[in-house]
């Protein structure tokens, strides 16, 4: 069984965790550059699913000449 009569709290936190907490918390939020990437991804998309299309035109004309 603990002894909890002699502890004497002090106000330094040894482990520092609170500190780190506190500047993560307060840390500003970078919003990140979310437009470019997005519309290249739908680019990217779109021209995947244009080349798809032109394939299964491609196989389905092949297969009924």
């Amino acid at each position: 069984m603990s002894n909890y009569q002699n502890y004497q709290p002090s106000n330094e936190d040894t482990s520092a965790s609170t500190q780190m907490f506190r500047a993560f918390v307060d840390e500003p939020v970078a919003q990140p550059a979310t437009a470019p990437s997005e519309s290249r991804r739908t680019g990217v998309i779109a021209a995947a699913v244009i080349i798809g299309l032109v394939v299964v035109i491609g196989v389905v004309y092949l297969a009924f000449k």
